[in-house]
């Protein structure tokens, strides 16, 4: 009767209380009915509506910018807008570690947008204040004076930067508003993954049709007036959250993890042990936020750092630099592991880099006419890929994966990896799409050079943005997933990170191949794929190209995610016998 009495007190404690490591603003244990959970993420939604609908307004309509107002040429623009695209998506990585090592997950978002907002408040100048415009009259001139271009691309950068530590963090700190232990408010944290996307969409196609259609209409100044207004708003409401926020004390992750690169090394002449369970574990805490990982049978050079010597036995602390557990050295491995998927899933950053660059181009040379007195933005078409996202999603969501679960009686229906490989697919043939229509486009420009491709409906570039769309459904949010579960739990912030890298070294490489082949293609046959505009240029053999590599490497991917092996976690039972499960998104187990 006393254990009874003594369980329900801590059940009722524990509904009162948050006890999963985490803080209320005074630094003490949350109380769940004031903090976290709807309370606490509708105000990072919020942040999150307003810095995608800042950057798709930024982004899609860039090269744009760059050829009508500063003037450069086709090739240079989307090399310069795949330049600024890959920064801001490589930042990350920084705001990320600093995020999980240094600043806390609230504060980085918080200093990031605040960079974020001077940049736009920079931005906005570079169009309003006649000292800083393209041109001292009202006029257009071909030659825009320098000081517009270096303020132009100051702004954007500092754009860029504060990206870098937006991104990462955001997400990261809304999923910690819910208490996985909490069964109510683990089914939240489901619908809040729902939300976010939504937020993230709806960013996006405001961003690319109110946005676009300001800077098309009206200016490119009003524009940015908006965008800094709604930038300030959520900065505002993010702040006034701030009571009801969670918070979690920030570590460097990557301390542990050279902790057991030096002592595998000093370790390195050790006969390995005939039994794993020789290998040194600490037992886990009642109540530890730190799961605990089985030991797998891949890179086991690094088990040595976790094989326990004579001397470690009289030792009551465990010198980590000469000592570390299974589960660092498994963190260890599953860092080691991600680097083939990385380097596999940059083809599809380079097909990605197209959308925004190469693909809105097209639609500035057809017919956008919609009705006598409108006509669509060129870069709005690209709305049509978000459509194609929330598409596949629905889809995905609602019918493949009951069916899918059915068929292979699985939790997720299929794995995290093969979902990526499937958009893998769908890049190509959105490849393959394009160039035939690009084709299609220069035919009609030859047939017809005094009007080009104006006759010819931009809606023929709406197979290729909805097929992006689904890659996007799949891969994007595969990598998104596979990034933020199969890193260490220490560094999800940094996981988000490099999921983001990949589109970031994406555009680095498209860029670097558009320099490559217009060397080669200009020392063959003396006329590059890229010329002075698109009329001139042959983007359809590039598409090809794109093609092609994007298929070659989906043999290597194949290959790679034949040999993976997932996360291995560890649960203790009641009983203290230890269970391992594969956590590769299936919902199997193996003991």
């Amino acid at each position: 009767m006393e254990h009874l009495e003594k369980g329900q007190e801590l059940e009722v404690d524990e509904q009162k209380w948050v006890y999963d490591s985490s803080f209320d603003h005074r630094g003490q244990t949350p109380l769940r009915a004031s903090t976290g959970a709807w309370k606490a993420s509708l105000f990072i939604i919020a942040i999150e509506f307003a810095e995608r609908l800042s950057y798709f307004g930024i982004a899609t309509s860039l090269i744009i910018y760059l050829t009508k107002v500063i003037h450069q040429d086709v090739k240079t623009s989307a090399k310069s807008a795949n330049q600024w695209i890959g920064v801001t998506t490589l930042m990350p990585l920084v705001g990320g570690f600093l995020a999980d090592a240094y600043f806390g997950r609230f504060a980085t978002v918080l200093l990031s947008s605040v960079i974020y907002l001077m940049g736009l408040i920079l931005l906005t100048m570079s169009s309003m204040i006649p000292s800083l415009k393209p041109c001292a009259s009202g006029t257009l001139c071909l030659n825009p004076r320098k000081i517009h271009e270096v303020v132009f691309f100051i702004a954007i950068y500092m754009i860029s930067v504060g990206t870098g530590g937006h991104k990462p963090s955001l997400e990261s700190f809304g999923a910690d508003q819910f208490d996985d232990d909490h069964p109510g408010e683990r089914k939240k944290k489901m619908s809040f993954f729902n939300w976010w996307n939504a937020a993230l969409c709806a960013g996006l196609v405001l961003g690319v049709t109110v946005i676009v259609y300001v800077q098309d209409h009206v200016g490119w100044g009003q524009a940015d007036i908006i965008l800094t207004m709604t930038m300030t708003c959520s900065i505002v409401i993010y702040v006034i959250g701030r009571p009801f926020y969670r918070y979690r004390k920030p570590g460097n992750p990557f301390m542990p993890l050279l902790q057991v690169c030096v002592a595998a090394f000093s370790k390195r002449n050790l006969p390995y042990p005939i039994n794993p369970n020789e290998l040194h574990e600490e037992p886990k805490l009642e109540k530890a936020q730190e799961r605990l990982l089985c030991h797998t049978e891949t890179l086991k050079f690094l088990d040595k750092a976790a094989i326990i010597e004579e001397q470690d036995f009289s030792e009551k602390k465990h010198d980590p630099w000469r000592l570390s557990t299974v589960t660092k050295v498994e963190e260890m491995k599953l860092l080691l592991n991600v680097i083939p998927i990385w380097l596999t899933s940059l083809p599809f950053g380079i097909c990605v880099a197209q959308a925004t660059t190469f693909f809105i181009k097209q639609g500035v040379l057809m017919n956008r006419e919609i009705t006598h007195r409108f006509i669509l933005p060129p870069a709005s078409i690209y709305g049509l890929a978000a459509c194609g996202m929330i598409l596949l999603v629905t889809v995905y969501d609602r019918l493949l994966i009951p069916l899918l679960r059915r068929i292979t009686r699985t939790e997720r229906g299929i794995n995290i990896l093969t979902r990526i490989g499937i958009g893998m697919v769908f890049s190509v043939i959105t490849m393959i799409v394009a160039a035939i229509v690009e084709k299609k486009r220069l035919a009609m420009v030859q047939a017809d050079p005094l009007h080009g491709s104006a006759t010819m409906s931009v809606f023929w570039l709406a197979p290729q943005f909805l097929l992006f769309g689904i890659a996007d459904g799949f891969t994007l949010v595969g990598l998104q997933e596979y990034f933020y579960d199969q890193v260490p739990d220490s560094m999800r912030s940094l996981g988000i990170a490099l999921y983001l890298s990949v589109i970031g070294a994406g555009n680095f490489l498209s860029s670097f191949l558009i320099t490559i082949v217009d060397n080669a293609t200009t020392k063959v046959s003396g006329k590059s794929w890229f010329g002075k505009d698109l009329n001139s240029s042959r983007i359809d053999h590039f598409y090809l190209f794109l093609a092609a590599i994007t298929a070659a490497n989906l043999c290597v991917y194949a290959f790679v995610t034949s040999r993976y092996e997932y996360k291995n976690v560890q649960k203790t039972t009641e009983a203290a016998v230890v269970d391992c499960y594969q956590d590769d998104g299936h919902g199997t187990r193996r003991g």
